[in-house]
């Protein structure tokens, strides 16, 4: 049987933050929707290493936009979901609720 990959929870929270954004998930856009909608604070070192890591797995493909002069000249890094991003993010849902079974008592507390 073929190991799987398994997702981090910021690496969880990194793939919805770039399912968000659709086609405007670049690292500041990102870390803003990290922050806003999960209350999470990542430093652009930490969120960097999570996209090279998603992307090394296979769950997410970057392309380089145009430079901006905004930007000094840099180009900006967007991403996008694959099928196999879209697959394990599906798989480690599917554990959270079935190991949160039978405890929506001690959860709501």
């Amino acid at each position: 049987m073929k190991r799987k990959k398994h997702l981090g929870e910021l690496e969880q929270m990194v793939l919805m933050a770039v399912l968000q954004l659709k086609d405007d998930a670049y690292g500041t856009s990102v870390m803003n929707e990290l922050s806003d909608r999960g209350g999470r604070r990542v430093s652009p070192g930490a969120l960097f290493g999570t996209m090279d890591r998603l992307e090394a797995k296979g769950f997410v493909v970057s392309r380089l936009g145009d430079p901006t002069p905004g930007r000094g000249g840099k180009r900006k890094r967007y991403l996008t979901v694959t099928q196999k991003g879209l697959a394990a993010l599906r798989d480690a849902r599917s554990a959270w609720v079935r190991m949160s079974e039978g405890l929506e008592e001690v959860l709501q507390r």
